[in-house]
C-alpha cells in the first residue's frame, strides 16, 4: 500500500487534524517524504468529494467545498434527528467529566467516537478546546447552550454527579496506567 492511502487512513480513522510530525512518526518515514506524499494525496483528492486541508503543521480530511449545498442539507437533517443512543452515552460521558480526551472517550466506550463527536460538535452540544496540558491533544467539554439548555449553571448540578464522576474518573486512571504500561 502506498504512502498516500496510508496517510488518508490514518486521517480517516482519526476524525481531527494530524501533524506531519505525528504522520512521519508513524509512519516511521522522514518529514520529507510525508510533505510529498501530503502533496501527491492532495492532488489525487482533487475534483472528489474529499480534500486535503492544511494548516500551518497540521493537515486534516474535509468535505469539498463545492458540494456545500448538498452537506448543510444533510447537517440539517441531522440536527433535527433524536440523538442516538452512542451519542447520549458520549454526550454523558463528556458532561460528567466536563473535560475529556476522545482518547478517554474511546477508552470508557470501548469503541471509536471521532463522528458522534463531530454530530455533537456541529448539533452545539460540545466543544473541542486545546488541552491546556498538551497543547497537541483536544479535550471535549459540554457548551454552556447545553447546560442551559439542561436548566443547570454548572455540570455539579447534574444528578448523582458525586456517584458518576468518580467511577468516570477510576476509568480515565484506569486509561493511564494502561498507556503507561504499554509504553515502557
Amino acid at each position: 500500500m502506498d504512502l498516500e492511502a496510508k496517510i488518508e487512513a490514518i486521517l480517516f480513522f482519526k476524525g481531527e487534524p494530524v501533524s506531519i510530525h505525528n504522520l512521519s512518526s508513524l509512519l516511521k518515514v522522514s518529514k520529507e517524504e510525508t510533505k510529498e506524499a501530503v502533496i501527491n494525496l492532495s492532488t489525487r483528492l482533487q475534483n472528489r468529494g474529499i480534500v486535503l486541508s492544511v494548516k500551518e503543521d497540521e493537515i486534516n480530511l474535509g468535505t469539498n467545498p463545492e458540494i456545500s449545498e448538498l452537506i448543510e442539507k444533510l447537517q440539517k437533517e441531522e440536527l433535527n434527528k433524536d440523538l442516538s443512543k452512542s451519542s447520549l452515552e458520549t454526550l454523558s460521558i463528556i458532561l460528567y467529566k466536563n473535560g475529556i480526551s476522545r482518547s478517554e472517550i474511546d477508552y470508557i466506550r470501548g469503541v471509536n467516537s471521532s463522528f458522534i463527536l463531530r454530530a455533537l460538535s456541529i448539533r452545539g452540544l460540545i466543544e473541542k478546546l486545546t488541552d491546556p496540558k498538551d497543547n497537541r491533544k483536544y479535550i471535549y467539554k459540554p457548551t454552556f447552550e447545553l447546560l442551559s439548555f439542561m436548566g443547570i449553571k454548572s455540570v455539579a448540578e447534574l444528578p448523582n454527579f458525586t456517584e458518576i464522576n468518580p467511577k468516570i474518573e477510576t476509568e480515565i486512571q484506569n486509561f493511564e496506567k494502561e498507556n503507561e504500561s504499554e509504553s515502557i
